[in-house]
């Protein structure tokens, strides 16, 4: 595996005996769950109409992929609403 400078100083730093690891407190560690379980949330529920052909293609791709069909168009959404989808067209 290749680091790069600030990985390479870590790992010196710390087989040098400059670094020293430490156990993460309670309060870290609760503020870790907390914001984890917060990035997993789904807290809006919409209905949404699809035309049948298009509602029978999402189900197929879903199997395919090994997904329940609304997550993946949760995941469509939140793609394109990230910018990691684009127009064919440009």
């Amino acid at each position: 595996m290749e680091y790069d400078n600030e990985e390479k100083n870590i790992i010196d730093s710390y087989e040098s005996g400059k670094l020293k690891l430490s156990a993460p407190l309670k309060k870290e560690i609760e503020e870790i769950r907390a914001i984890a379980k917060n990035t997993f949330k789904k807290d809006k529920r919409i209905t949404i109409r699809l035309y049948d052909h298009d509602y029978k293609g999402i189900q197929k791709k879903a199997l395919e992929m090994g997904l329940p069909y609304q997550t993946l168009i949760s995941g469509l959404i939140h793609r394109y609403i990230e910018g990691d989808l684009i127009s064919k067209n440009g």
